[in-house]
């Protein structure tokens, strides 16, 4: 696999000269990518630093020292035909043991626990930079498994009449003529019950991620394309390694506008 992936990123990454299409779907120009695109394409840093923010969110748990243990059983000893466990005074109930009911626990969660895995400043540029270069490479696209039999170009570069899109219906009939339409069905019908008990805890559907559309400026859009199935809108300034590689897997569909291309080569153009 080392060996075939830079090859097929320098032959997607040879031309930086791209199309940019408007909402009928017609190109009306040509724009020259950011210099940022021509980032070599590196799975295990990015696979990290998705692992790095997972994790910052976690909050770290711990028990209380005395949980269990607030209790006046003792152990009777040897000589009563029973076992040697805390009973209760008074009667032959078992406490503070981690076998009886109420008793502590045997090996609690502790606070001081390494939950969160750290990553260096630069190697989160790298990896951010990576991904954005990921999202121009044909190869990961398919690999993440995008539809992306009807779109016309990766990247896909669009006017800036996308950003004041202010209706659904608008934007549905831009994803319908640029191809986009196919993998956000695939999104809708990969929507699935989650087995386990997460059901009960806030998170029972798995969802599918579908395209991702990177702005330069929210003039409606945000509003407009939030009802469709893995679909997500953030500004260029706001793009991080969860949104361009969800689940550290790098080659989201992306949408870009050409003020989102200016902002990132303002921001990534002097590196």
């Amino acid at each position: 696999m080392s060996t075939i992936l830079p090859q097929i990123f320098k032959l997607e990454a040879k031309s930086l000269e791209v199309n940019v299409y408007n909402l009928e779907g017609k190109p009306v120009k040509k724009i020259k990518l950011p210099e940022i695109f021509n980032t070599p394409v590196r799975e295990d840093i990015i696979r990290r630093a998705f692992l790095s923010a997972l994790t910052a969110r976690i909050q770290p748990q711990g028990r209380d020292p005395l949980a269990g243990k607030r209790t006046t059983a003792e152990s009777w000893g040897v000589g009563y035909g029973m076992a040697r466990v805390p009973r209760v005074k008074g009667s032959t109930r078992a406490a503070r043991v981690p076998q009886a009911v109420g008793g502590r626990k045997a090996h609690p969660p502790t606070t001081m626990k390494k939950i969160h895995e750290r990553i260096n400043k630069k190697e989160r540029r790298l990896a951010l930079a990576s991904a954005i270069a990921a999202t121009a490479v044909k190869y990961f696209v398919e690999k993440r498994g995008h539809d992306i039999s009807s779109v016309p170009q990766i990247p896909l570069i669009v006017t800036n009449d996308l950003e004041k899109l202010s209706k659904t219906s608008e934007v549905k009939e831009f994803f319908i003529k640029l191809g986009l339409w196919p993998d956000i069905i695939r999104a809708k019908e990969g929507i699935k019950i989650r087995a386990g008990k997460g059901k009960m805890r806030g998170r029972r559907y798995k969802k599918p991620k579908s395209v991702l559309i990177v702005v330069g400026e929210d003039k409606g859009i945000v509003k407009a394309a939030r009802n469709f199935p893995g679909v997500d809108v953030v500004t260029a300034d706001k793009l991080n390694v969860e949104l361009l590689a969800p689940g550290g897997h790098p080659g989201r569909l992306t949408v870009y506008t050409v003020s989102a291309l200016e902002k990132i080569q303002e921001l990534w153009g002097a590196r």
